[in-house]
C-alpha cells in the first residue's frame, strides 16, 4: 500500500488513524448535539427491604383551581348565565387536567414497580444483568395497554442509588443459549464487547470469528447479528480496528 500511495510508513499509520476516526455516517453530522441535562422523573430507594418508588416533583407547584373562581360558581354569586356557563366548561376542564397528570403519577409509579419486580438482578446492584423483557410483559402485569406503557417510559427517567437511567433502557430482548437458557441480548453484547477489547489489536477478529467466539462461549449468535450488535456498541469493521504499528 506505501508503494501504490507513495507515501512513508508514517504518512500511512497517521492516514489510518485519521480514517479509523471518521463517521461514516456523515449526514448525521448535520444535527447539532447539545449536552442535555436529564431531570428524572422517578426516585426510587430501598428501605428496610422495601422498594420507595416516588414522583420527582421538587419546585413544581400544585395544581388547583383558584378559590375565587369556585366561589363563583356558588349559589348567589352575581355573574350571568353566560359567564357561569363558561366558567363550569373551565372548571371542568381543569379538573380534568388534574386529574389526568395524578394518573399519569400513579401510572408510572405503577409501571416502575413492575420493573423492579422484573429486574430484580438490577436493582440488587449487579447493574450489567438485565432479564428480557418486553413491554407487553409490564403491561400484563399492571392490567393496561401496551399503548399506555410505551408513553409511561418513553423519555422518561429515573434516579437510582446506581445512577439515572432511562426506563425504556430495562427493555431487552431474549436470546437462548447453548445450554437453553434464556439470557438478555444486553448480556450478549457485553460479552461481544470484552472480547473486541482483548483482541490482538494487529489481528483483530472479523465478524465471522467473532460469532465463533461467542458460539464457543455458548451463546447461539450468527455473523449478521454480531455485526448489529458490535454496530450497536460502536466497533468499526476488524480492518479499521487493525493497529499498523
Amino acid at each position: 500500500m506505501q508503494t501504490k500511495l507513495g507515501c512513508t510508513e508514517d504518512e500511512l499509520i497517521e492516514a489510518k488513524e485519521i480514517i479509523t476516526h471518521l463517521n461514516p455516517r456523515p449526514g448525521e453530522g448535520k444535527i447539532i448535539s447539545r449536552d442535555e441535562v436529564v431531570v428524572p422523573d422517578l426516585i426510587v430507594r430501598e428501605r428496610d427491604g422495601e422498594w420507595s418508588i416516588q414522583n420527582y416533583d421538587s419546585g413544581l407547584p400544585e395544581l388547583r383551581i383558584s378559590p375565587d373562581y369556585i366561589g363563583l360558581l356558588e349559589e348567589g354569586a352575581q355573574i350571568s348565565t353566560d359567564a357561569r356557563k363558561y366558567l363550569k366548561e373551565q372548571t371542568d376542564s381543569a379538573n380534568w387536567f388534574i386529574e389526568a397528570i395524578k394518573q399519569r403519577r400513579n401510572t408510572m409509579i405503577r409501571v416502575m414497580k413492575a420493573i423492579i419486580e422484573k429486574q430484580p438482578q438490577f436493582f440488587s446492584g449487579n447493574t450489567k444483568d438485565l432479564s428480557p423483557m418486553k413491554l407487553q410483559d409490564i403491561a400484563d402485569e399492571v392490567k393496561m395497554d401496551i399503548s399506555t406503557i410505551s408513553r409511561s417510559t418513553r423519555g422518561k427517567y429515573v434516579d437510582t442509588t446506581f445512577g439515572i437511567f432511562e426506563l425504556k433502557s430495562f427493555f431487552t430482548e431474549g436470546a437462548k443459549k447453548q445450554s437453553g437458557e434464556i439470557i438478555s441480548t444486553n448480556l450478549i453484547k457485553q460479552v461481544l464487547k470484552d472480547i473486541i477489547e482483548n483482541e490482538n489489536k494487529k489481528k483483530p477478529y472479523n465478524d465471522e470469528r467473532l460469532a465463533k467466539k461467542l458460539n464457543a462461549a455458548g451463546y447461539n449468535v450468527a455473523r449478521r447479528t454480531v455485526a448489529k450488535y458490535r454496530e450497536q456498541l460502536n466497533y468499526p469493521v476488524a480492518r479499521l480496528r487493525r493497529e499498523l504499528k
